[in-house]
């Protein structure tokens, strides 16, 4: 259940991501063609009012398809339409004519000239994979020669469309942690017991859930730092634990302590005070989390070079693995867990590389200073760049997350 409750609330923040793309787009007056959680091939899809809704296969995070993100190039059609001109030349003169208006800049030639390139496509007979390129051509330079196409719009309208996505993340990670210690926040952990791990030296000793630890080895122990520095200093030895359980004074033990996670352990899990704040104080304490978390984590960033920063790197299956171990400790802890996730997620895309949102952002400034968009080959060629650095990425967290998941 922990499990399951950690992947929803990974999935909810990808979801709200896109969104936020997708909100934005629409209110600005760019239409959205698909919105997906996950990536293609699709396991479920559905269609509403022309937009595509679906789950992808790869839950390596989601998208929302806008329409037009380059302007539509004569060698567009070359390299898309290239198949199917070889199967069917027939088709030649159509799309020679839309290349043309493109090729002289006239747009609305180019959208004039389109619609029977479209029924000569459908009307071919092609193999399968030539079919899919020329339809993909063709919905490609629909989308591209619309009003509604993204590079035709003002740049602060494409700024905001691409930044509505880490821009709700943000909201999250303010909301999440002003919740939490609106409910309850944990705060010091204190010498009471919470819970006992099975088949540990603390459920040999019959320490139970409950328990106050008062003393170790006969020496007392007002602190949760006392307790813990009298178990780890022991080294394997055996210890007595005194408890008060209820208003009875029991020692358990001796028992010897044990490795766990590479310290010496008896295998419990301490209780936390716990501080509700007014509505005020919630958002400063959310305020200052939040800045310490971006600070710690631009400053983590270049470290990822080094091998120390490496190792601290973690996937989707670290994140949910993480989650799921602190939802079983406090469901507040969980969203401040949350809380920090969504504003990672916030930060990563916000790297000017694309395809990363900070990427778009980055080039459509530089469009709105030039006055004319950047080739789509430019694209691509910088974004082989930022793709190959973000599957670095991605294997060198999940290698993390199979050494931590297998105890290495």
């Amino acid at each position: 259940m922990n499990i399951a409750i950690a992947i929803i609330g990974l999935a909810v923040l990808i979801l709200i991501h896109e969104a936020g793309h997708f909100f934005v787009a629409r209110s600005v007056g760019m239409s959205p063609r698909r919105f997906y959680l996950g990536f293609p091939p699709a396991l479920v899809k559905v269609k509403r009012n022309g937009i595509e809704y679906g789950i992808g296969a790869i839950p390596l995070g989601g998208y929302v398809k806008i329409p037009g993100m380059h302007r539509p190039a004569p060698s567009d059609v070359d390299v898309q339409l290239g198949p199917a001109l070889k199967e069917d030349p027939r088709l030649f003169p159509k799309a020679a004519r839309v290349q043309r208006a493109l090729e002289a800049g006239d747009l609305a030639g180019a959208r004039e000239h389109l619609p029977e390139l479209e029924r000569a496509v459908a009307e071919s007979e092609l193999s399968p994979a030539a079919a899919r390129a020329a339809q993909r051509c063709v919905n490609e330079l629909r989308d591209g020669l619309g009003e509604d196409a993204y590079w035709r719009q003002r740049t602060w309208k494409r700024i905001a469309v691409i930044f509505a996505g880490p821009g709700a993340n943000i909201l999250v990670a303010l909301a999440l942690p002003f919740i939490a210690y609106m409910i309850g926040a944990p705060g010091d952990v204190n010498t009471t017991v919470k819970r006992v791990e099975s088949d540990t030296p603390a459920q040999a000793a019959g320490l139970q859930p409950g328990d106050t630890i008062v003393e170790v080895n006969r020496r007392p122990t007002p602190s949760f730092d006392d307790v813990s520095h009298a178990i780890r200093s022991s080294k394997g030895a055996p210890i007595t634990v005194t408890v008060l359980r209820g208003h009875t004074a029991k020692t358990l033990g001796p028992v010897r302590t044990k490795q766990i996670s590479g310290r010496y352990a008896l295998g419990f899990e301490p209780a936390w005070d716990t501080t509700k704040y007014g509505a005020g104080a919630a958002f400063v304490h959310s305020l200052d989390d939040n800045w310490k978390a971006t600070r710690a984590t631009v400053t983590f960033l270049p470290r990822i070079v080094t091998n120390s920063g490496r190792k601290e790197v973690s996937g989707p299956t670290g994140i949910v693995d993480v989650s799921q171990r602190v939802i079983s400790i406090s469901f507040t802890w969980y969203l401040l867990v949350l809380g920090l996730v969504s504003l990672s997620l916030a930060i990563l895309n916000l790297l000017p590389l694309l395809p990363l949102d900070g990427g778009h952002i980055l080039f459509s400034i530089v469009e709105g200073l030039r006055g004319r968009a950047v080739g789509r080959e430019v694209y691509e060629r910088v974004s082989a760049i930022g793709i190959a650095l973000f599957l670095v990425l991605m294997f060198i967290g999940l290698s993390n997350d199979i050494g931590r998941l297998g105890g290495g």
